[in-house]
Order: structure tokens, then sequence, then C-alpha cells
């Protein structure tokens, strides 16, 4: 249940109340008992930072295990161009001592 932030215009008062969002809005003070109540709009706690958040988030068990997927591919993909010409060096290296 979200929490609501209220001000009394007759006395002052600011105070904060946990309703449903389908509750009717306070109207009475619990102060000084008068009906001039405003219900203000504050910052909410919840905030969302950085790109990309809801990719993760809240997307279906297959998109995620399709992203994961992808990930994995990258990486190898890396390695074997790295891991290529080590292989061309030892071929070399055979074909020298052959000739020895």
């Amino acid at each position: 249940m979200p929490i609501y932030e209220y001000y009394c215009n007759a006395c002052g008062h600011r105070f904060e109340q946990l309703q449903k969002a389908s509750d009717e809005p306070l109207k009475i003070c619990p102060k000084c008992q008068k009906p001039d109540l405003e219900k203000l709009i504050s910052n909410t706690s919840f905030q969302l930072k950085g790109t990309g958040w809801y990719v993760t988030d809240f997307r279906g068990k297959q998109a995620k295990a399709n992203s994961e997927v992808k990930a994995e591919t990258k990486p190898k993909a890396k390695e074997e161009k790295a891991a290529k010409p080590e292989a061309k060096e030892t071929k070399s290296k055979v074909k020298d001592e052959k000739k020895a």
C-alpha cells in the first residue's frame, strides 16, 4: 500500500498516511479536526537508474535464456580468434622439426 502525504491548511500539520490507492483522500485533520486537508504530491523512494534496466527485469524466461546464450557466444568467438595464431605457430614448429 502506498504512503500518502497530507498537509492541513488550517493548522499547518503535515503527516503521512498509509492507504490503499482506491481509498478516498482524507478530509479531516487528525490534529485540529478541521476539514482543510490537502493531499501532497511527494517524491517516491522508487527510482529507475541506468540504461537497460527493463530489458533484464521484465522480459519473459525465453528472452532471458536467449540473452544468456548470446552473452556466452561472444566471448568464445574472441577466444577462438586469439587461439588461431597459436595454432599456426605450432604447425610451423612441427614443419621445421620435420625438416631438420
